[in-house]
């Protein structure tokens, strides 16, 4: 009787040690996740990538949602969340993807604004300094077009314009970064050439004013006073309050020539255009 119960009170310690043990975390069974309805899934993966800081388990719970529940309300809740951590986690291919996938799902859903601008921060987010492969910058200027143009009165549009701006000015200065190495090395007509792509195509950046006093630089270097003179009289149209324009001023003056325009060549042509407002 005694060793009975003394069994007995054994065995029902360690079933208990047992049961103990099962709910620690070491030896806790994991619910399947088919078990579980979608919003608890999705709050999985809510909690993961908030709480626990798990992009790579939070995806793998929206990835479960949208398996589990395909074209359910919460599947495309999933989806736009599953582009959301991969672009937190700076995985930009797998964004753009994920991304892709709720346009083609829900084009005229009221996140596919976001979507299209979660791809062009995709690319943007990769320009990160000027002597890198401006390749993005110009994918990013596209899909970045495409969020102001597609979604104009969306909360997205205004950022997308700033850092439409922001990039489009990178490209200026990755090419003013290269016109000034060729002007250093005396290389004065490659120098002349990215000078001018910044003053044609990028006349709206901060780089302009300083491409027509290299512009200035250049030409007088090669014995061309009159491109010099005009580029000179556009710099003080535009730009009469710059350094640049004092520094290109004090260069002409030096050879006693003054900022104006002359000759026919395609500065001469831009300057008629300045002064009729053509061009700012």
């Amino acid at each position: 009787m005694t060793g009975g119960k003394s069994g007995a009170g054994l065995a029902g310690a360690l079933l208990l040690v047992a049961v103990l043990a099962g709910c620690g975390g070491g030896g806790a069974q994991e619910v399947p996740v088919e078990s579980l309805s979608a919003e608890q899934i999705f709050k999985k993966g809510e909690v993961a990538l908030e709480t626990d800081n798990d992009p790579e388990e939070a995806v793998r719970f929206f990835a479960e949602v949208e398996r589990l529940y395909l074209y359910s309300d919460w599947a495309r809740r999933a989806l736009i969340m599953q582009a959301f951590t991969y672009h937190k986690d700076g995985d930009y291919e797998q964004a753009r993807a994920a991304a892709q996938r709720f346009l083609d799902f829900y084009p005229g859903d009221e996140d596919a604004a976001y979507a299209k601008y979660l791809m062009a921060l995709s690319y943007y987010d990769q320009i990160d300094e000027v002597g890198r492969d401006q390749g993005l910058t110009f994918q990013a200027l596209q899909a970045l077009r495409e969020v102001i143009e597609q979604y104009p009165d969306s909360e997205y549009a205004r950022s997308a314009i700033l850092k439409f701006d922001l990039a489009f000015d990178h490209l200026a200065a990755k090419e003013m970064e290269i016109g000034r190495y060729y002007l250093k090395k005396g290389h004065y007509t490659a120098a002349i050439n990215r000078f001018k792509v910044v003053v044609q195509d990028f006349q709206t950046t901060t780089h302009t004013a300083e491409a027509l006093l290299r512009l200035v630089e250049a030409y007088l270097a090669l014995g061309f006073e009159d491109e010099a003179q005009t580029a000179a009289a556009i710099l003080g149209h535009n730009y009469q309050s710059s350094p640049f324009y004092d520094d290109s001023f004090k260069l002409l003056t030096a050879r006693g020539l003054s900022p104006e325009a002359k000759g026919n060549s395609w500065l001469a042509t831009i300057y008629r255009q300045v002064i009729k407002g053509e061009w700012l």
